[in-house]
């Protein structure tokens, strides 16, 4: 439910923007590495790009999806999953991603299942208390992402479940290496319809690994090998990849407390959207 392919465009990172891509992983041999670890569907989610989808949209094993960088009322930067979409979806979506309020709204009108992609991360920069007020207009949130610690994770989970939202897993995998470490199941699904239906109907669950400093750091040198066989001038910059432990250790400690933070301010002193009980209460009026 979230993995990235070359169409992903360039790493947003500063300095790295014109050097380096967000993935280096070729579509096909994605797909084909997806289906030998297992997965009985599979969907792309390029960040604001269905290209890598072209080849393969009459599969009956594949679903056409994608993962639009938004823009909050707050000015922050948000990223949401979009499933099971038709191509025409594409278009509009990324008209409205820079007023997340009208893109919700679309989504909503269209019957579109959405998730809010590693909410507790500081991946996308800085957040505002207000920006989670805008999650809880999506039905879904990523409660488990590959790539992430169990802190984070843990933190999304309890903020879905606050929700009453529809919990899903991914790998956020940028390598082929990563692609199928985190996914999401639908009990008694056998085909892409039940699969699709019991995921709108709450009925999913993540499965697969959280993230780890090991994992992270051996992908970035995956992706900046990758980058210096695409363009081989950027061998010179080979010296700095003695520094990519250090980066990622500081990138990891980071995360951790941006999600502590986020998740104490959220989760902890805001009090909870209905008192004990009342979700029942409410489906027992229902």
């Amino acid at each position: 439910m979230h993995v990235h392919s070359l169409n992903s465009g360039m790493c947003t990172l500063p300095v790295l923007r014109r050097l380096c891509r967000e993935s280096y992983s070729d579509p096909h041999q994605l797909f084909e590495s997806l289906r030998r670890r297992g997965m009985d569907l599979i969907t792309f989610t390029d960040h604001d790009s269905i290209d890598g989808a072209e080849a393969f949209r009459s599969r009956r094993d594949f679903f056409l999806s994608e993962e639009v960088t938004c823009r909050a009322p707050s000015g922050t930067e948000v990223h949401i999953g979009v499933y099971d979409m038709e191509e025409r979806h594409h278009a509009e979506l990324q008209r409205r991603r820079n007023d997340l309020p009208r893109l919700a709204a679309y989504l909503g009108e269209q019957r579109l299942f959405a998730t809010v992609n590693h909410p507790f991360s500081a991946l996308t920069g800085r957040r505002c208390a207000e920006d989670f007020e805008m999650f809880e207009l999506f039905r879904g949130c990523e409660v488990l992402n590959a790539h992430l610690s169990w802190t984070h994770n843990g933190r999304a989970e309890e903020f879905a479940g606050r929700n009453f939202q529809i919990g899903v897993g991914g790998s956020d995998a940028h390598t082929l290496e990563s692609a199928g470490s985190a996914w999401t199941e639908v009990p008694g699904a056998r085909t892409r319809e039940e699969f699709l239906a019991g995921l709108k109907r709450g009925r999913a669950r993540a499965a697969g690994y959280p993230g780890t400093y090991l994992k992270l750091t051996a992908d970035v040198i995956r992706i900046s090998l990758a980058m210096m066989n695409e363009s081989r001038w950027t061998y010179m910059l080979a010296p700095l990849l003695a520094a990519v432990p250090l980066a990622t250790l500081g990138n990891f400690l980071v995360e951790r407390s941006f999600a502590r933070k986020w998740g104490r301010r959220v989760l902890e002193e805001r009090a909870p959207r209905f008192a004990p009980g009342a979700a029942e209460s409410q489906e027992s009026v229902a």
